[in-house]
């Protein structure tokens, strides 16, 4: 496994000046949120951006991932919006059109994966009429990805659609393929109750291509600092040992970049005394 950090937890950093953080701490991987201020598909710069990341990941030695969970990025009134789930076409062609956005971005920097979601529903429409529509949309950027040799690995996330490990399999049984596989967030296996977390990650051994990593409260969409919550992180890396994990298993921090150097430097110290130690 290697050790990694999201910039979404250095959100008041400069992004080079994060790499650099991320990667003198001792971490191996990072974790790319594509916002604004940090690889912005939209940016007439983007090629200058793109051309310096890979120099610094190359210059570290960091792998990477693609993050796409910016809150404000494509509606600077509506939080994640829009996504493969909104009501109107148009809006979910324009997720789609991010998510290729990224996995060109992926390509270009040899990403071990994109990052994504499914969003919330937003209006009344049946659960299998919901998962349609978020399968049809999978589908065209799962297409373009594998084109592209880039994977994509989605995230459950409490509150969307897809909360669980389970409605992901609900989701594998309308769309499936070789590059679609999972972010696994350990604290949302916390947060829903798939615990012990262990034998949550068995099933999906061939399909985990990301781990988030922090600790988490059962029933409590929060995300808090190593120590705060109730994860057993012992069963947890022993999960992950067990099903020879060996991609990034990175820190999400994300409400903690007012405190970014203390806790990016707390988080490696717990997690390689852990791996060291278990």
């Amino acid at each position: 496994m290697k050790l990694g950090y999201n910039t979404n937890g250095l959100a008041f950093h400069r992004w080079d000046d994060a790499i650099r953080l991320i990667a003198e701490t001792g971490y191996e991987s990072v974790a790319i949120t594509v916002d604004h201020y940090t690889l912005n598909p939209f940016a007439a710069d983007l090629p200058e951006q793109l051309q310096e990341m890979q120099t610094l990941l190359k210059q570290f030695q960091l792998s990477s991932v693609i993050e796409t969970g910016a809150r404000f990025l494509l509606n600077p009134r509506a939080k994640h919006e829009p996504t493969l789930l909104s009501a109107a076409p148009e809006e979910r062609a324009r997720r789609i059109d991010f998510l290729k956005r990224c996995i060109d971005q992926a390509a270009f920097l040899k990403s071990d994966a994109v990052s994504f979601w499914a969003g919330q529903l937003k209006e009344e429409i049946s659960r299998e009429a919901a998962l349609e529509r978020l399968a049809e949309g999978c589908q065209e950027v799962i297409e373009y990805a594998a084109e592209k040799q880039v994977r994509l690995a989605f995230e459950p996330e409490p509150g969307m659609l897809i909360e669980t490990l389970n409605d992901f399999k609900e989701l594998t049984k309308l769309i499936d393929h070789d590059y679609f596989g999972l972010t696994v967030d350990i604290g949302h296996l916390q947060c829903m109750g798939e615990t012990p977390i262990s034998q949550h990650l068995t099933p999906w051994a061939n399909r985990i291509f990301n781990i988030h990593i922090e600790d988490m409260i059962v029933g409590i969409h929060d995300h808090l600092r190593f120590g705060e919550g109730e994860i057993d992180f012992v069963d947890a890396i022993s999960g992950l040992q067990d099903i020879n994990y060996s991609g990034g298993i990175h820190v999400e921090l994300s409400r903690h970049s007012h405190i970014a150097p203390d806790v990016v430097k707390e988080s490696f110290c717990f997690l390689r005394d852990l791996l060291e130690t278990h």
